[in-house]
């Protein structure tokens, strides 16, 4: 007879995908009833640590653990290539950014750059180190992922993402003026997306990580290089959002020209690339509006226009190209 414990222990497993159900149900039940007396078991419950680390492994087998259906490697082939992507695009916006600013400091004074810094008080003092400063870790991250430091790279990114919540977490805590709100959660979003899912798709049980074409290194020197390019040659339109932006355009259309050149791709980076392109759309829009009410040049406008606009039509066609090599497989 079936008791009430058991019953729980069921419901829980039920997490786990089908086939992995099949294959190790029974087992998990009886190593979980072992040592629970018999007559106990209608007043026990499951204990948290074990639904957490349940839940943590139905994480791990829908996201390509050996052995899985091909449906769950190919969605855990896109959520690494995802991830993957958009921490190299947040890592290097990062880098771009604050070496941009420490240059143009270092040939126009310090006073302004170090006013950001002081003068405000000990806590938005603190809080303006750690906005500069922790971005700085999604290279860390970056590069611990592929040396196989994979808690060193979960620990970086998280740490990385929490500047995102303070536009939102501020205006509770301070008088300071609240962001515009569209911005902050789409910055959040991206964010935090990215973070978690580096940490859940780098699992210990998920291949080593690889790029699609050429070295971590001399990726992540291309995107510097072509978006510290994009802001020193247009000025005028670098926004926040401008030069990860173009670092996605870079990223779009080499995949599209590599697959010109490799028909035979699983679509796995087509669709990982396009879901980071609806992101990075939104961003861009968010970061748009409020500049539709500001006298501006309309050049500046349309630059933003026209970006947005490459951003949507490059994401439809990796959404386009992903869905027939899936198809093609």
């Amino acid at each position: 007879m079936t008791t009430l414990l058991e019953s729980r222990y069921r419901a829980v497993l039920r997490l786990l995908p089908a086939y992995y159900r099949r294959e190790r149900e029974e087992e998990m039940v009886e190593v979980y009833l072992w040592d629970v007396d018999r007559e106990t078991q209608d007043q026990s419950r499951p204990t948290f640590g074990e639904v957490a680390s349940i839940a943590a492994l139905a994480l791990r087998t829908r996201l390509s653990a050996a052995g899985a259906p091909r449906r769950y490697a190919l969605l855990g082939a896109a959520v690494r290539q995802f991830a993957l992507f958009a921490v190299l695009l947040q890592a290097t916006a990062a880098v771009v950014d604050r070496a941009l600013e420490v240059t143009w400091a270092g040939t126009h004074g310090w006073e302004l750059f170090l006013s950001g810094f002081t003068g405000r008080g000990p806590v938005p003092a603190g809080v303006a180190v750690a906005q500069w400063v922790l971005p700085l870790l999604w290279t860390v991250g970056w590069f611990a992922v592929f040396h196989e430091r994979r808690g060193l790279a979960r620990v970086c990114v998280l740490a990385a993402a929490l500047p995102t919540l303070w536009p939102v977490v501020a205006p509770l805590m301070t008088d300071a003026v609240p962001p515009d709100p569209a911005y902050a959660t789409a910055s959040l979003v991206l964010a935090w997306l990215s973070a978690l899912g580096l940490c859940a798709a780098f699992h210990r049980d998920a291949p080593v990580a690889v790029l699609p074409v050429g070295t971590p290194g001399l990726g992540y020197l291309a995107c510097c290089v072509v978006m510290g390019a994009s802001v020193v040659l247009v000025p005028a339109s670098a926004d926040a959002v401008w030069a990860p932006a173009t670092g996605f355009l870079a990223c779009a259309l080499g995949r599209l020209l590599w697959r010109a050149r490799s028909p035979r791709q699983s679509g796995a980076g087509a669709l990982a690339l396009a879901f980071l392109g609806l992101l990075v759309l939104a961003l861009r829009v968010a970061a748009l509006v409020p500049w539709l009410d500001v006298s501006v040049p309309g050049v500046v406008v349309a630059g933003f226009v026209g970006q947005a606009v490459a951003v949507a039509l490059l994401t439809l066609a990796l959404a386009v190209v992903g869905g027939r090599e899936l198809a093609a497989r």
